[in-house]
């Protein structure tokens, strides 16, 4: 690399880190704690990269850019933020950044961004609407590659006119994407409307609901239960789009490429709404967000209720190690139960198991055909999973998290087959019972002995 890079962050750790680094790949580096400073560098000339914190003792990085772009138009921007939320990503992109990571950042992917920055000109500014405010409403947190990725194509795809098709098991947010697409795109400022298949009925339903609708955005919300005849309405009412059509975005938890196959889903009606897939991880897939959004709800509860809580260690072990069937609402729910039933600041791994132990059983997955078997199964989950990263490889690690997504059901059905019975359900598993015994205690699962029924 070369070049002269500006860096601004109030963390001493993080100037010393990116100093060396950036200066033993050959360029020059000059870093501040303040923001005025780094201003007062770019009006003077100075850098041809800026990498920049959000949140800086004497202001804001992200409020900062629209002045960098006007004063340096060539100038790209590369921020960095402890705030991974969805709302950071979208910002950055509507502020013309060129690139964001999210803290801690992996440092030689930053310097591969750093890199490819120095290399290429910036694309030149446009005016861009002032973003709407961050709404507390959305817990679209998280950290991991998986999230990042969606965030970065959520902020490419909000003002494009392309067909949105979301999806994701029950609970993981698929409608707050789709309003997070709408209420951070140009059309704001319309109605954003959800339809169900009771919208469509009768001869003016599709009518009404473009009616309702006035340019804006409409969501046809798990477009996998339209039965045929309103699938056909669908179809009908896209190809009489108009010039002032409205933004089309769908959610499903089911894959409607495999009913589409099974001949359960109209072909032409999905290839109407799949201009852009977005899937939304489970919880399972982003186990390194659940202790961050645990705080987030946290203190979205200690604001409610005035209820302060804190999540001792073995009790935030738990909440990382449990499966999440009803993914970050199932997590919601059940921290705002922990805030009214907890005895205590610090809440005990006990009270978490107790609360846990009282949740429904999950509803079976949706999607999967009769005759599936169980390697297209998750021959479609890896793909999916694969292609979420956008042409990059998922972080280390793979082959064990697979592994333990399905080796957890597994045993769990096994012990429930064999009542609970180890050494019978070690020999049904064709594995040592010290074996079983130790992937029982790895997986945290719980084993109660009952006498068959049958």
């Amino acid at each position: 690399m070369d070049g002269t890079i500006l860096v601004a962050d109030d963390d001493r750790t993080i100037r010393t880190v990116l100093t060396q680094a950036l200066t033993r790949a050959g360029c020059k580096v000059h870093a501040t704690s303040s923001l005025m400073t780094l201003m007062r560098w770019v009006e003077e000339g100075k850098g041809d990269l800026v990498i920049s914190d959000v949140i800086m003792p004497d202001g804001n990085g992200l409020d900062a850019l629209p002045r960098i772009a006007k004063m340096r138009p060539g100038l790209p921007v590369i921020v960095i933020s402890a705030q991974n939320t969805i709302m950071t990503a979208i910002q950055a992109a509507e502020a013309e950044a060129f690139d964001y990571l999210p803290k801690p950042f992996d440092l030689p992917d930053l310097m591969k961004r750093s890199a490819k920055a120095l290399d290429q000109k910036r694309r030149a500014p446009k005016v861009v609407a002032p973003a709407r405010e961050a709404g507390d409403d959305l817990p679209l947190v998280g950290r991991t590659p998986a999230m990042q990725a969606l965030y970065r194509l959520v902020a490419r795809v909000m003002n494009t006119e392309l067909a949105v098709l979301i999806t994701g098991e029950s609970g993981t947010g698929k409608s707050l994407i789709a309003r997070a697409i709408h209420d951070f795109s140009d059309r704001r400022t319309l109605p954003f409307v959800v339809a169900q298949a009771a919208d469509l009925a009768g001869i003016d339903g599709p009518a009404t609901l473009l009616s309702r609708a006035r340019g804006g955005s409409v969501v046809f919300d798990e477009v996998a239960d339209f039965d045929a005849d309103t699938q056909a309405r669908v179809v009908r009412m896209l190809d009489m789009l108009g010039d002032k059509a409205p933004r089309v975005m769908a959610t499903s938890q089911s894959d409607l490429a495999g009913r589409m196959e099974a001949g359960k889903f109209r072909q032409d009606l999905y290839y109407r709404l799949g201009g852009v897939t977005l899937h939304v991880p489970s919880l399972r897939e982003r186990v390194e967000d659940i202790p961050l959004l645990a705080e987030h709800f946290l203190i979205r509860g200690e604001r409610e209720l005035g209820t302060i809580r804190r999540l001792s260690q073995g009790a935030t072990d738990l909440i990382r190690a449990y499966s999440w069937p009803g993914n970050v609402r199932q997590l919601e729910n059940t921290i705002r139960r922990l805030l009214v039933t907890a005895t205590e600041t610090d809440i005990a791994r006990g009270e978490v198991e107790q609360v846990l132990g009282q949740q429904p059983s999950p509803e079976p997955l949706t999607g999967v055909g009769e005759g599936d078997k169980l390697s297209a199964s998750v021959a479609r989950h890896l793909k999916r999973y694969f292609d979420l990263h956008g042409g990059q490889l998922p972080p280390p690690g793979v082959y064990q998290r697979i592994l333990r997504e399905v080796e957890l059901p597994l045993i769990e059905i096994a012990l429930d087959a064999t009542a609970g019975n180890q050494a019978k359900c070690a020999d049904l598993l064709g594995i040592n019972r010290n074996t079983l015994r130790k992937k029982i205690t790895d997986l945290d699962i719980r084993v109660t002995r009952r006498r068959k029924l049958m």
